[in-house]
């Protein structure tokens, strides 16, 4: 018996995507460097914000 020719036919290594996501990193939607990952600045700033509303909360 020749088990090469047996099973499933397998895909080539290098075989091109089958469809685009909508949403993918670099696209039209959603570029690179669009902010994905915040700086280090931006979470700075959000802390800054959150323990002022924790703060507010606590007093009234």
């Amino acid at each position: 018996m020749d088990y090469n020719k047996s099973g499933q036919a397998s895909t080539g290594k290098k075989a091109p995507k089958r469809h685009q996501e909508h949403n993918q990193r670099g696209g039209k939607a959603n570029p690179f460097g669009s902010g994905e990952a915040p700086a280090k600045e931006d979470k700075a700033a959000l802390l800054a914000r959150m323990k002022a509303l924790a703060a507010a909360k606590k007093q009234g």
